[in-house]
């Protein structure tokens, strides 16, 4: 196959000369890229959806498309991973899905690497097997099927006897000698060969002397330790890890709470924040608005929330302190926190519906409301919900109205969880 005719390089060209992409079945021109056959890529070029490209799907060790086409990336799925290169992960999985790959499409983590092969940003792509008879490059992309960087075999035969990329000669060193035709004894499928750069013994002593004249202000050890005498390193480690230093000996783990993502929850991402640290319930739909009005639409799922806890000793001193939790709303966002973290979930918000604890590590809810302390959010003017009856959950009651019970409401939530964390984590309690 040539770069003429190899499907990846024409939809590179397309792409690069700024043609209008359009789609056609066998009715004619569709403006759906789901009920589209093919993909006109230029006046001349009219390639079928389901051409195997040379880019390999992970895990495959195929070399020829046209023999296993399934090991490969159809051109159909290519052409969406830069087509949606800008949108969010979510909306570009639903995007494939509705477009009919709901196997054999670019993976999100792969999505921009092929993007900016597909714009000529970089010469490398992994996976991208080389056209037939020409060399692959050192840095394991595929220049080879660019037709604007030449391959070895080219510049062996060209007029020119000096390798392009050939740093110049510096002052008084010696001539190199250039590349000639008894190169040809030469590996064909080597890289093209570059010359050894040699500094000017001038050059280094200007630099030599420059270096010794100047004042080092900081360096790069200065930089990273900061300007606090507490700062360590391990504190940024600690924060991503899901633990913060408590002492000169370690890490102190902080406990998770985790939260239903059904819509119908009372709780969410929205307004988890508000609630259990501000003690003010905003119903989550008006959360959500005012979320999207100052330009977050989507909710983070990792929330930290920073509790004030106000302690007596025994002299009747009171000293205030500062605790944190952080809120989840799905298995997937836990995991981030490393294969432990359900070591550290003290507490699990649910609305009565069994299919929350599916992806869970404890899938039955009597099991579950064994190692969790359970909590069940209703308004105040709602029946008990049977469901919950043998979980071992605990029920609390939101006015839908009155704003000034909230406190005593999320109040009673941490005496309840501190209860619960005292007795069955106790490594977990702060403060």
């Amino acid at each position: 196959m040539s770069s003429e005719t190899d499907a990846l390089i024409v939809l590179r060209q397309a792409i690069k000369k700024k043609n209008a992409i359009t789609y056609t079945n066998d009715s004619g021109p569709v403006t759906a890229f789901s009920a589209a056959t093919h993909i006109v890529l230029s006046p001349t070029t009219t390639l079928p959806k389901s051409t195997p490209t040379r880019l390999r799907k992970p895990g495959s060790n195929s070399t020829d498309p046209q023999a296993n086409p399934n090991d490969f990336f159809p051109l159909g799925a290519v052409y969406l991973a830069w087509l949606l290169r800008d949108a969010s992960s979510a909306e570009y999985m639903k995007q494939v899905r509705e477009n009919g790959y709901t196997v054999g499409f670019v993976s999100v983590t792969e999505r921009k690497a092929v993007a900016d092969w597909l714009e000529d940003k970089t010469q490398s792509l992994p996976g991208l097997i080389p056209i037939e008879g020409e060399s692959r490059p050192r840095d394991g992309g595929s220049r080879a099927d660019d037709p604007v960087f030449p391959s070895f075999r080219d510049i062996r035969n060209s007029e020119s006897t000096t390798p392009p990329g050939t740093p110049p000669q510096s002052r008084g060193s010696a001539a190199q000698p250039s590349v000639t035709s008894s190169a040809k004894g030469a590996d064909a499928t080597s890289s093209p060969l570059k010359r050894r750069y040699v500094a000017d013994p001038a050059d280094l002593e200007v630099v030599k002397k420059i270096k010794e004249n100047e004042i080092e202000l900081q360096d790069r050890n200065t930089v990273l330790r900061g300007i606090k005498p507490n700062f360590q390193p391990s504190n940024l480690y600690a924060f991503y890890s899901g633990s913060e230093i408590a002492s000169p000996e370690g890490p102190k783990p902080i406990p998770d709470i985790m939260i239903s993502s059904s819509p119908t929850s009372l709780v969410t991402m929205y307004n988890v924040r508000r609630f259990l640290q501000d003690a003010v319930f905003e119903p989550s739909q008006d959360a959500r608005a005012r979320a999207v009005a100052e330009g977050n639409p989507r909710a983070e799922d990792v929330i930290p929330i920073y509790r004030k806890r106000t302690l007596i000793d025994s002299s009747g001193r009171e000293t205030e302190s500062q605790t944190r939790y952080f809120v989840v709303d799905s298995a997937e966002a836990l995991a981030k926190f490393g294969p432990d973290a359900w070591d550290r979930v003290v507490c699990v918000m649910t609305t009565g519906q069994a299919w929350q604890f599916r992806p869970y590590k404890w899938q039955d809810p009597k099991t579950l409301f064994h190692h969790v302390k359970g909590i069940y959010f209703s308004w105040t003017n709602d029946p008990p919900n049977p469901k919950i009856k043998d979980w071992n959950v605990t029920e609390l009651k939101i006015d839908p109205n009155r704003r000034h019970v909230d406190k005593s409401v999320v109040a009673h939530f941490w005496r309840i969880l501190d209860q619960w964390t005292t007795t069955h984590k106790p490594s977990l309690m702060q403060g």
